[in-house]
């Protein structure tokens, strides 16, 4: 874990030794290694600093861990320390680009220039970079307002999945058929999406049946609770049976039923589906839609009358 880091420290220690010994040494030309060692040192420094960074975020987060059941504190946490992270090694690589080219005295306008962000190539640089920029804040933003977090469940695009990635100018979504799908932060801006874990993990789920009106909705009802008490995915809060709708040849039944999580609420979608199908086949077969038609012998006596 801290192998990179002792490294670094070493790294620069060697440098700091090395520029002594070629101070003091005549054979060689100090306005170069002056300049060499100044390059190194700040670029060995920004990674020792980078290092120590990512170091304190580990030992910060080793407390929270969103697998856990109850993650909501954890998750919050863990999107913005992660987006603080890259945000300060932004900083910092910036920060050493820009005291690299100032140690260079050829190059030390562009150096002045990149800090002064000022006139008329600070305006034509952020112009083009507009985009970059907004990017960059809209991650930032994300990182402060949390409209969703690691591990969040989403639906964007029509397509459901959790947050796996939070960046500064980006977003990678895991689908729930293992595809990854890539957003910039501004969409989350932008564009509305759904949020199943905003506050809590937990959900409800329906499920919809179509039956003959000649079905027993109490028998239903009782069925749909020995299902869910025999079922491990159900969470004993919702267990609710209504008719939403009646049409010209079957009423509409809606099943709602809860579970801890997304993933869970599906699986008992479909279990509670398979066996409420399964219960009417067996016990109400005559219940199944059907289209009726009806003969009366005063409108077709003489087909009628044929066939007796």
């Amino acid at each position: 874990m801290y192998i990179r880091f002792i490294i670094s420290v070493l790294v620069l220690i060697a440098i700091i030794i090395l520029n002594n010994f070629l101070k003091t040494n005549q054979y060689f030309e100090y306005e170069i290694t002056n300049t060499i060692y100044h390059i190194l040192t700040i670029a060995i420094s920004s990674w020792v600093l980078i290092e120590i960074v990512k170091i304190f975020k580990r030992r910060l987060l080793r407390k929270y861990d969103i697998s856990d059941e109850d993650n909501l504190k954890s998750r919050k946490l863990h999107t913005q320390i992660n987006i603080l992270e890259k945000v300060i090694i932004s900083i910092i690589i910036i920060t050493s680009i820009g005291l690299i080219l100032i140690s260079i005295e050829s190059i030390r306008k562009i150096g002045v220039g990149l800090f002064a962000s000022a006139g008329v190539v600070g305006i034509i640089i952020g112009l083009s970079a507009q985009k970059i920029f907004g990017a960059l804040l809209a991650g930032v933003q994300i990182a402060i307002t949390q409209p969703f977090r690691v591990d969040d469940a989403v639906v964007v695009e029509n397509e459901w999945g959790w947050i796996e990635e939070i960046n500064l100018t980006y977003v990678v979504v895991r689908l729930w058929d293992k595809r990854r799908l890539v957003l910039p932060a501004t969409y989350f801006l932008e564009k509305p999406f759904q949020n199943w874990t905003r506050t809590t993990a937990d959900i409800i789920g329906s499920v919809f049946l179509y039956t003959d009106y000649t079905i027993s909705f109490d028998a239903l009802r009782t069925e749909l609770t020995r299902i869910l008490e025999n079922c491990d995915l159900w969470d004993k809060k919702v267990n609710v049976l209504q008719v939403t709708d009646s049409k010209a040849s079957s009423v509409e039944i809606r099943i709602l039923v809860s579970a801890k999580n997304s993933p869970t609420a599906w699986d008992l979608r479909v279990h509670v589906r398979e066996k409420m199908i399964e219960f009417i086949q067996q016990n109400y077969p005559e219940s199944l839609p059907k289209t009726r038609v009806m003969i009366h012998e005063s409108d077709y006596p003489e087909y009628l009358h044929s066939h007796n």
